[in-house]
């Protein structure tokens, strides 16, 4: 009885150190502090509150520093802003929307590509950019701006599921050490839920064809012969991901080198990018997510509560979508969730399944999707001038079918 006390008392303790370290998480994200200074914090709290040593600190950081995870995933992040620098600056995006503008004639095809296809950059302000171009292809319908809102935030999110080129999913990757490919295809089913619970609950009014939308004139347009060629360097990243099964870096590297001959970049240029791609803040995003995993396996902080778990039954499931719901309802971001919860998740699960991973990553997304200051729903809201309850009536039921995919999908996949 003393012993079973004595563990009982061990896990209480771990379980409260545990809980304060991820409330100063969620205390620092909502000041405004950078997800690298934040975890960078709550590492040097995890290691005050587990009384490390320096020579234990020192190991930790040497570790965190040069483990292949953290190489990697440097090299991704900054691999993806460079080629997020390159569409931009060569309006590449731009010419995938210009042959949809010229050729679609489906009504709710035309409404859902814009958020579609600028939804494929991880830009902060995609939202409003894409918003006009909704209202042009609504107008006339009768929709009210609640529906309208809806179609230019939900259009835009699948692609942080299954697209390579959105840290969230990254970082998923690097710290449950499940490949890339793999979770791509676990996250397939809730991105393709989520394109039919749009069209399930918005676009009623909407009539089957309509003329090709033309814009307001003012974005920059490639020539027609080379309008094809835009949708070239996303796909074939996607490619060279999923069936040539390269990581992402490799992947990236193959694309941007003829990306740079192709459009001429000059060696100044080229350097100018690099220095864009590999920034402070990637540097200190990926140093304080790695420290902060690193710290939570030399520190023994969640050793313990494994081994309770596992002695006693408990089920993880509950912890892998309460977690990672309440960080993304509390940050609204998907690095955040991702960063604050995946490492303690997996050090608990010992080692996850994609499915469970998949799993996780869905209750997350459902979290920042639903959260209020998710900026994309901001900004939306604030254009079409839209109630909040309104969105969330649409938002929270297809919210939760895309998360009855990923469990259904957890149980059979186990």
């Amino acid at each position: 009885m003393l012993i079973q006390g004595s563990v009982i008392q061990s896990f209480v303790l771990d379980l409260g150190r545990i809980a304060l370290i991820l409330g100063l998480i969620l205390f620092l994200h909502r000041k405004g502090l950078k997800i690298g200074y934040v975890m960078l914090i709550s590492s040097g709290a995890l290691a005050c509150f587990y009384g490390m040593d320096m020579s234990r600190l020192f190991l930790t950081i040497k570790a965190a520093a040069t483990s292949r995870i953290a190489i990697t995933l440097l090299l991704s992040l900054s691999l993806i802003r460079i080629f997020e620098l390159v569409l931009r600056e060569q309006n590449i995006l731009g010419g995938m929307m210009d042959i949809v503008k010229k050729r679609v004639r489906f009504r709710k095809t035309v409404m859902i590509s814009m958020p579609l296809l600028i939804g494929m950059l991880p830009s902060l302000g995609g939202a409003y950019f894409s918003a006009p171009m909704v209202r042009e292809a609504t107008e006339g319908t009768g929709m009210s701006n609640e529906e309208k809102a809806f179609i230019n935030y939900w259009f835009r999110h699948p692609w942080e599921y299954i697209l390579p080129l959105y840290p969230g999913i990254v970082f998923a990757s690097a710290v449950s050490g499940i490949g890339l490919n793999r979770i791509v295809l676990a996250n397939i089913s809730c991105a393709a839920m989520m394109i039919l619970t749009g069209f399930l609950f918005s676009m009623r009014g909407a009539g089957r064809t309509a003329a090709a939308v033309q814009g307001n004139g003012k974005e920059l347009r490639p020539a027609r012969d080379r309008a094809w060629v835009s949708f070239v360097p996303i796909s074939a990243v996607l490619v060279l991901v999923m069936i040539g099964h390269l990581e992402l870096h490799y992947a990236l590297f193959m694309v941007l080198i003829p990306l740079f001959i192709y459009y001429r970049y000059a060696a100044a240029r080229i350097v100018q990018a690099l220095r864009y791609g590999f920034s402070s803040e990637v540097i200190l995003m990926v140093a304080g997510i790695m420290l902060f995993k690193e710290t939570l396996e030399a520190s023994g902080a969640v050793k313990d509560l494994s081994k309770f778990f596992l002695a006693h039954g408990v089920p993880v499931v509950p912890l892998f979508c309460a977690l990672p719901f309440i960080a993304g309802m509390l940050t609204g971001h998907t690095v955040g969730f991702v960063g604050s919860t995946f490492p303690l998740l997996v050090t608990i699960a010992g080692k996850a399944s994609p499915s469970l991973v998949s799993l996780a990553f869905a209750a997350g997304f459902l979290g920042v999707l639903l959260s209020p200051v998710h900026l994309c729903l901001i900004l939306t809201r604030e254009y079409f001038a839209a109630g909040l309850p309104g969105i969330y009536r649409k938002m929270i039921p297809a919210g939760i079918m895309i998360f009855a995919v990923a469990l259904v999908q957890y149980f059979f996949g186990r």
